[in-house]
């Protein structure tokens, strides 16, 4: 007897489908397992007899041969148990083979009870796209499932519930989201910008970065609040969109990184890398790979602290995803491609003591030691970095003054107006490298958008010719001192770019080579 049953596997963040075919015949006992499949899913024979065994079923004494097709896509974990399961019951006539507009997915343990399986939104978005109606998933797994609108979520607890719902004994009743979209509307950060004493000029850098998703690099010595500001900036950014919430619980889903209580991600990410995080861990990677730290970060920060003490080829991998807004990936086995739109934001000492130019505490490190230490960050990427800012030591008085300054939900009220603007500047319009990254902010920019939404007039024009002159600055500098202005202007709720908002956006610039 035959029976096949159609589940899902995860491709990148997409869904596969995947069909689970089951063939009873007589011959020699035993389970076969065909189709590419990886020691987890072979390891599923032994977990799925038992599973049916301790359900109260009769585990065929027969040859099974298990297919998963197609054949030539590799398949990964333990997420095949329960349709495995289901084959072999329907096809040794347990139940009947009535789900062709349904998927199966879930890891079964040896008891029959069934375990969260990573990537279950990505599956059943995908089974949905295909034109399936019904998903069965684990029990723990079907709040994320739910949120795929337009499917019935079947929670299946156990394999002896699922067999009696297939039975038509005792049906499962669907599960109903109880998911609050006004989550979204009511974030929760740990560090709010009134907290932070002084360092007016660098919050106001923030702000403009959060306006237009820029880039920033913050330097200056131990103890100023470099860290700090990093930490706050979250709570400045605008708040997530459905489809922003939805596009990083894919990732944080397949990674295995969602919390059990948390369906949906409400909150934009904020990811901080260990300086002895490997290239794989920051970009990606694996024999199959998976999303890196800065696709974990997407739509959010992944901040950098103590940048230069990062490996060198570590850093270097970023400049192609700070430039594309997407990292792919090339293995033997595939490739590729994930999103990795992201605000970089890092932090950095002026020397290895980390007080030249402290007007306190004198340096001690020689000339040949500062420029060792700046040279650890090449220059390609710090010029695709947007804002270089000081954050100096903090006096007493402001850190003794118990007054607080402005709030996070003020500064964002301010950046979300702007943003605003710029989700109706660029409505439908994409960019990229592949030409598929839709534009949302004015650091998605390319020429042609630049040419077309920063016209300057002859002020302007002179004013950063001046600026191209002295500073010595590349093609690269010149399209991001015009998109900054242009974040400027929107703060200030602007049509056109001024010469103060070109002013702001050059000071941004570095004064030095670093």
């Amino acid at each position: 007897m035959l029976a096949k049953v159609p589940s899902f596997a995860v491709i990148g963040l997409e869904g596969a489908p995947i069909d689970v075919e089951v063939d009873i015949s007589s011959g020699l006992t035993g389970v076969i397992i065909v189709g590419l499949p990886d020691t987890a899913v072979q390891e599923s024979r032994e977990r799925v007899r038992a599973a049916i065994k301790n359900s109260g079923c009769r585990f065929p004494d027969q040859r099974i041969t298990v297919n998963l097709a197609p054949a030539d896509l590799r398949k990964e974990g333990p997420a095949y148990d329960l349709p495995i399961a289901v084959g072999i019951l329907g096809a040794s006539r347990h139940i009947w083979p009535d789900w062709e507009s349904s998927i199966f997915v879930g890891e079964l343990s040896l008891d029959g009870s069934v375990r969260h399986t990573n990537g279950v939104l990505p599956m059943v978005s995908g089974a949905q796209a295909q034109g399936y109606e019904r998903a069965y998933v684990p029990a723990q797994d079907a709040p994320e499932a739910a949120l795929v609108p337009g499917m019935e979520i079947i929670p299946v607890s156990n394999l002896t519930e699922l067999i009696g719902h297939l039975q038509g004994l005792n049906p499962i009743p669907p599960y109903e989201s109880r998911f609050d979209s006004d989550l979204l509307d009511q974030p929760r950060y740990g560090t709010d910008f009134r907290d932070v004493k002084g360092q007016e000029h660098v919050k106001r850098a923030l702000e403009v970065a959060a306006a237009g998703g820029h880039c920033v690099l913050m330097s200056g010595p131990p103890g100023a609040g470099k860290t700090l500001l990093a930490r706050a900036l979250p709570s400045i950014l605008p708040k997530l969109t459905i489809a922003e919430a939805l596009e990083i619980t894919k990732i944080y889903s397949v990674s295995g990184l969602l919390p059990a209580d948390q369906p949906l991600i409400t909150e934009r990410p904020f990811r901080a890398p260990h300086h002895t995080v490997s290239h794989a861990g920051l970009v990606g990677g694996g024999h199959w790979p998976r999303p890196g730290e800065i696709s974990l970060a997407h739509r959010g920060v992944l901040f950098l602290d103590e940048l230069p003490e990062f490996n060198r080829r570590v850093l270097e991998v970023m400049r192609q995803p700070l430039e594309d807004k997407v990292v792919t990936i090339s293995r033997a086995a595939g490739t590729l491609t994930f999103p990795a739109n992201f605000m970089l934001v890092a932090a950095m000492n002026p020397c290895p003591c980390g007080y030249f130019g402290d007007p306190v505490k004198e340096c001690t490190c020689s000339p040949s030691m500062i420029t060792r230490y700046r040279k650890r960050i090449s220059g390609p990427l710090l010029d695709r970095i947007d804002i270089h800012v000081e954050v100096p030591r903090v006096d007493y008085d402001k850190l003794a003054d118990d007054r607080l300054g402005e709030p996070s939900a003020h500064i964002r009220a301010r950046i979300e107006k702007a943003r605003e603007v710029q989700r109706q500047r660029f409505e439908g319009a994409v960019g990229g490298a592949d030409g598929k990254v839709p534009l949302l902010c004015n650091a998605d920019m390319g020429p042609a958008e630049v040419r077309e939404y920063c016209p300057l007039d002859d002020a302007g024009k002179s004013l950063l010719r001046a600026a191209m002159t002295q500073l010595g600055m590349s093609a690269r500098a010149f399209h991001r001192i015009l998109k900054l202005a242009r974040t400027i202007a929107d703060l200030e709720g602007v049509p056109e770019i001024q010469t103060h908002h070109l002013a702001e956006a050059i000071q941004y610039r570095p004064r030095r080579q670093l």
